[in-house]
């Protein structure tokens, strides 16, 4: 027999199943663990921030809507919201820690090739650093997180074009900038 899907293990935990949302937390909390661990660059946050999800998650599950994207779409824009609050504390910092993003290595029989992808790499790395905190997010969630326009979108609270157009802009400053790194070097 096939393990039951999200869909339907919701439609249980919507009416009060205690046991379905506990199989929906077993399935998702590693992700918005990680996600907000991404974002708040703090184990101990991190793990507080993903109880307090599941648990305004547990609370309003009977008002879950289905709006044609995953339910961790949901879980996701819960766990947006907490973080950008955790942000407004004025003692906490102000930026997405990237430093712990690992971009994998390219392996080559040739060392050479490897070295030059790992600078572009980190120059890569830097230019992101410097994008305001909002771009910072949505390339977490695509590349990291490998989520949809749509389920961004839920997450951030904008329409699935909105999206697509920070993203082209996002993509576009990305190249600019790299551009201009690039140059720098050529000229060295």
């Amino acid at each position: 027999m096939a393990d039951p899907t999200d869909k339907e293990i919701l439609g249980r935990a919507v009416q009060g199943d205690k046991e379905a949302f506990s199989l929906l937390y077993e399935r998702h909390v590693t992700r918005i663990y990680n996600y907000i661990y991404y974002r708040t660059g703090n184990a101990a946050e991190a793990e507080d921030l993903t109880a307090r999800v599941f648990f305004r998650a547990l609370g309003h599950i009977n008002n879950y809507k289905d709006k044609g994207v995953p339910f961790s779409a949901w879980l996701y824009r819960i766990a947006h919201n907490l973080v950008a609050n955790w942000y407004r504390d004025g003692s906490r910092r102000k930026e997405v820690p990237l430093e712990d993003y690992s971009i994998p290595r390219y392996q080559s029989d040739h060392p050479e090739i490897e070295l030059v992808q790992n600078q572009e790499n980190e120059s890569l790395l830097m230019v992101i650093r410097t994008l305001p905190p909002e771009r910072q997010h949505l390339l977490i969630l695509k590349f990291v997180e490998g989520l949809s326009n749509a389920e961004i979108a839920v997450i951030m609270g904008r329409s699935e074009g909105a999206i697509k157009g920070l993203y082209h802009r996002t993509l576009q400053s990305l190249r600019k900038e790299m551009n201009k790194i690039e140059r720098r070097e050529n000229v060295i």
